[in-house]
């Protein structure tokens, strides 16, 4: 059965929404970071690879307005700051695991027609 033009429009804002909060080469990357217990920001920066510090600082800003992520500032000395994934953000770690099958069949597919085609 085909949608009306308003359940369609509705539908694309929503996939707008969303890839407005996630898109860019780094944000999942930060997240599933975050997400399996990596806090700090140089170690975040170092699992994520190569990325510069002042992109990931932009990118954790970005999540943290989008309630994605918690900046915890601790008082010490030096003074230590963490980030740690809200419940808010955990709510898309069914769609994370869907994109990680589909990105894994996606290879698959990709490899095997590059292989037919030579």
């Amino acid at each position: 059965m085909k949608k009306d033009i308003q359940t369609i429009n509705k539908e694309i804002a929503y996939i707008q929404d969303t890839l407005y909060v996630i898109n860019g080469k780094w944000k999942l990357p930060i997240l599933i970071a975050i997400y399996n217990g990596v806090y700090r920001f140089r170690e975040i920066q170092r699992y994520v690879g190569a990325i510069t510090p002042k992109v990931l600082s932009n990118y954790l800003k970005d999540l943290e307005e989008n309630k994605l992520v918690i900046r915890k500032v601790f008082d010490s000395s030096p003074v230590l700051v963490e980030y740690h994934i809200t419940e808010y953000a955990k709510t898309l770690e069914p769609m994370m695991r869907e994109m990680v099958s589909w990105g894994a069949n996606h290879r698959i597919k990709i490899s095997q027609e590059s292989k037919t085609i030579n």
